[in-house]
């Protein structure tokens, strides 16, 4: 018959018009778990309108159209001035916006501000993750502007406004406003110290003078940004704005714009410092101690967004699955695929769980608390942003040659799935510094104990992997060499005593049999097969 050829049957629905968060039952339930029962009718109301929002058709394709059409930079004008300007696509502002007016940069002074402005991050990465940038460093530059009280006053207000205001004026004039950081050099990369941008004093009031070059400056079109250069007293932090308060632009040269392999839509720059006026942020010398808080809190957005990829990697695949029809059946209910699907769900639940649970911390704000995330995050930041490239891969390989072909929007995620391994402090980094708080802070593996001791003897596997983490603990020679090995281990820990108090029995047996009992392979999809993978897969499956 003629045009028979032409017919379209087995082909999977798009995953639009549905709740991101309230899809995720993971989520769900990790806000749930950390959240004043007064809070939960706001909070769950706030967080389920974010999740239809990013489910919907438009906002997917406007996250497809800022990736499709990355930023440009501008030097100069038709007529010769500099202005140093980078060009957006429409979608890019329209997801911006939608970020800050979704409270992503306004966690610091809201009850339950950390945790549910995690789960919304979480969510939104699901839409677009290179808008997440300029929310990260907004959001995590003012604890590095706290102590500067004047500074503070000055700026958190916009910072944590709810209003996107992309002008470039200045600040004092702006209902919001949003940071950027430039912290490495292309001598050092994550050796800080060894960056060589200069700070000249100019007066007693802590205003500077810098000449240097950054390699990395995130979110160059932000309204102010925070810097590391070597004042006289040694590697201080400076608080540089883009318009200075007459209006006039400051002195911030971008050289060029990184041709990055994934987060397309989102610009990063070298950017160039040649009489650059500065203010200073903290006292000189202690540049490091100043932005280690800012450094903290972008970690723990890399583990929420490499939650979120893999949520949305997991929720794509179990979707296909679940319509796709092959071998005489649904694909969901083939016992190999089955299999691979429970695994990545079991990873994607772990990392939300442990990301939702750090968050939780920084809301509480105690001394045991601070010490828990001292050894926590940079263990989780080593482990889960190292696990997302291997899941988005595999879910890509769930849909087949489909997931190989950009209209799926596999291949984003495959190629956006590297860069929170790799941004902040890459994995040898996180390892030392989960050794530096092993070695000077006492209290940070006593406060993790405690945390993963809640759930001991309630699974001999988690038991087992309690005690072998003992014994390495017990001996830190030579223990560079083993650091990452150290890293993981902890990690896995504290994610599967969270999974066997706060999951389901079937998602915490199987990650206990497969990341801590060794009765797993290296592969996805190898999970003993008398386990209950059908109750995971269905636990992960998103209902549109």
């Amino acid at each position: 018959m003629a045009g028979s050829t032409h017919s379209v049957n087995n082909q999977v629905p798009p995953l639009v018009g549905y709740d991101v968060f309230s899809a995720d039952r993971a989520l769900t339930a990790a806000v749930e778990r950390h959240l004043d029962p007064g809070l939960r009718d706001e909070v769950l109301g706030e967080l389920s309108a974010l999740g239809r929002t990013s489910g919907s058709a438009q906002v997917q394709e406007w996250g497809a159209q800022a990736n499709e059409n990355p930023p440009r930079l501008r030097t100069h004008d038709r007529y010769g001035h500099r202005i140093d300007e980078v060009e957006f696509h429409p979608s890019w502002h329209r997801l911006l916006g939608k970020g800050v007016s979704a409270g992503l940069t306004a966690a610091w002074d809201r009850p339950a501000g950390h945790l549910r402005r995690a789960a919304a991050f979480l969510v939104w990465t699901q839409v677009e993750a290179g808008n997440g940038c300029p929310l990260s460093m907004t959001h995590a530059a003012v604890p590095a502007l706290r102590t500067d009280p004047d500074l503070a006053a000055e700026w958190e207000p916009r910072l944590t406004s709810m209003v996107y205001d992309r002008e470039l004026r200045p600040a004092h004039l702006k209902a919001g406003a949003l940071f950027g950081m430039g912290m490495t050099e292309k001598q050092g990369g994550s050796d800080v110290r060894a960056g060589t941008t200069s700070a000249r004093p100019l007066a007693e009031d802590g205003t500077y003078e810098l000449t240097g070059h950054k390699w990395f400056c995130s979110a160059p079109m932000s309204d102010g940004f925070l810097v590391l250069a070597q004042a006289p007293g040694g590697l201080t932090c400076f608080l540089v704005p883009r318009v200075l308060a007459d209006g006039t632009r400051n002195v911030f040269l971008l050289q060029r714009l990184k041709d990055k392999l994934g987060n397309r839509s989102n610009a990063s720059a070298e950017v160039e410092f040649d009489g650059t006026w500065a203010r200073r942020v903290g006292e000189e010398g202690r540049g490091v101690r100043t932005i280690i808080e800012m450094v903290a809190a972008t970690r723990l957005d890399c583990v929420l967004g490499s939650a979120g990829l893999m949520r949305q990697a997991v929720a794509q695949a179990v979707h296909h699955c679940t319509h796709r029809e092959a071998f005489g059946g649904k694909l969901v209910d083939k016992p190999l695929m089955r299999n691979v699907l429970a695994d990545l769900a079991i990873e994607s639940e772990a990392a939300t769980t442990l990301a939702l649970r750090l968050a939780a911390a920084c809301d509480d704000g105690g001394e045991q608390e601070r010490a828990l995330l001292r050894i926590a995050v940079p263990a989780a930041k080593y482990w889960v942003t190292k696990r997302c490239p291997p899941v988005a891969v595999e879910a890509a390989e769930c849909l087949g040659g489909n997931g190989y072909v950009e209209e799926s929007g596999l291949p984003r995620l495959v190629r956006e799935s590297p860069l929170n391994s790799i941004w902040e402090g890459a994995g040898n980094v996180q390892a030392l510094d989960v050794l530096r708080a092993l070695q000077r802070e006492p209290g940070a593996l006593d406060a993790y104990l405690r945390e993963v001791g809640q759930a001991r003897g309630a699974d001999h596997r988690l038991d087992g992997a309690i005690k072998n983490l003992l014994t390495e603990l017990a001996d830190l020679q030579g223990v560079e060499g083993r650091a990452r090995r150290l890293a993981e281990r902890l990690a896995l820990v504290l994610q599967g005593s969270l999974l066997v108090r706060f999951a389901p029995p079937q998602v915490a047996d199987a990650f206990c049999a497969a990341r801590l009992g060794g009765d797993g392979g290296a592969a996805f999809g190898t999970l003993p097969h008398t386990l209950d993978l059908a109750s995971v897969v269905e636990r992960a499956r998103p209902v549109a």
